[in-house]
């Protein structure tokens, strides 16, 4: 079915059937929905082609891919992209990837905008005044940052989650059980959310009249093996911490492996809360203790970053709303009163 056949059917004009299926915001939602559904029904698909020349848009999500020698695609990284492309797919959206120099990330971005090659992109991983945001905010394209970097004199869009509440309230929880030597295996302290997180175990301390030891915080790419060697690091010390906030369920497999191979226990020796990401694979009810966590789905932020990025680019969406989403802290058994 092509789309004359489709608007006839519908007993409605081609212009406002393409402007349905391509979510201009002068559409009422009846219509678009009727539009919609009856595409759907009758299998129409619009030709992606005649669809540039009629509205300009590709119908592309673009993402600047950091490669090299130092760049690891993490499984974090690959969930969200999962949450991203179902959406995507759903809405028939495309994601295109473009690799670049980690170092040089601003050229690849300049070019997929010069040349048109996408109607939006979204920036991950963000750094304190990301020089990728202050860039794409002056290029006139459709953009959304999923997390957050700070040090500008201008708003932008982004999706968050709230990272220093979730680390202060799992801080906090610790001090309520009585641990006064605390320890941060953390990410990245280059990036924002690990610094936010820092943030947030330092505050919960600060608040009883305790501190976080530079000794006791430790910063490093989210993998089992460094959170491994980390917890070796962290329990070998002459003033060992009771208790250890983890960044990620992946380095949290290292934290329990450590914890097993110095002949210590979990929660009797070392209580652990780790940050969940809601990996379908890795289910911290699972763990040999069942782990407590902060948890929020990254798959799910990934939809919603696809989600409003489709807005954008159809014009349901304008301006530089910031969102920030709670994280829910799930007690388990991995955590329990200081050690006597």
């Amino acid at each position: 079915m092509n789309l004359k056949q489709l608007s006839h059917m519908l007993s409605l004009s081609q212009t406002t059937v393409s402007r349905a299926l391509n979510g201009y915001p002068e559409v009422n939602e009846e219509t678009r929905r009727r539009v919609m559904d009856a595409a759907k029904r009758h299998g129409y698909r619009p030709n992606p082609s005649a669809r540039r020349l009629a509205t300009g848009k590709t119908g592309m999500i673009g993402y600047v891919l950091p490669t090299g020698t130092s760049v690891d695609i993490d499984p974090h990284f690959v969930e969200f992209l999962s949450g991203l492309g179902d959406y995507a797919r759903s809405h028939e959206l495309d994601l295109v990837l473009s690799p670049a120099d980690a170092d040089d990330q601003e050229t690849t971005y300049r070019r997929i905008v010069a040349n048109r090659q996408v109607d939006a992109v979204y920036i991950s991983s963000p750094r304190p005044a990301d020089r990728r945001v202050a860039l794409v905010n002056t290029l006139g394209i459709p953009f959304i940052v999923h997390g957050r970097s700070e040090g500008f004199d201008f708003d932008y869009p982004f999706t968050d989650i709230d990272n220093e509440g979730a680390f202060h309230e799992a801080a906090r929880l610790l001090v309520q059980l009585g641990h006064r030597r605390l320890a941060l295996i953390n990410g990245d302290d280059r990036e924002t959310f690990a610094i936010h997180r820092e943030s947030g175990v330092r505050r919960a301390l600060a608040a009883s009249g305790l501190t976080l030891g530079e000794r006791h915080v430790c910063s490093v790419v989210m993998t089992e093996e460094n959170g491994y060697r980390a917890t070796r690091r962290l329990l070998e010390q002459s003033d060992a911490p009771t208790a250890i906030a983890c960044s990620s369920l992946i380095m949290a497999l290292g934290v329990v492996r450590a914890v097993r191979d110095l002949g210590l226990t979990i929660p009797g020796d070392l209580s652990l809360i780790a940050h969940d990401d809601v990996f379908p694979w890795l289910k911290p009810e699972n763990f040999s203790v069942p782990l407590s966590t902060t948890r929020s789905s990254i798959r799910m932020a990934g939809a919603r970053i696809a989600e409003r990025l489709a807005a954008r680019i159809s014009g349901l969406e304008e301006g530089a709303r910031g969102e920030v989403w709670p994280v829910d802290l799930v007690v388990r058994g991995s955590v329990a009163g200081a050690p006597g």
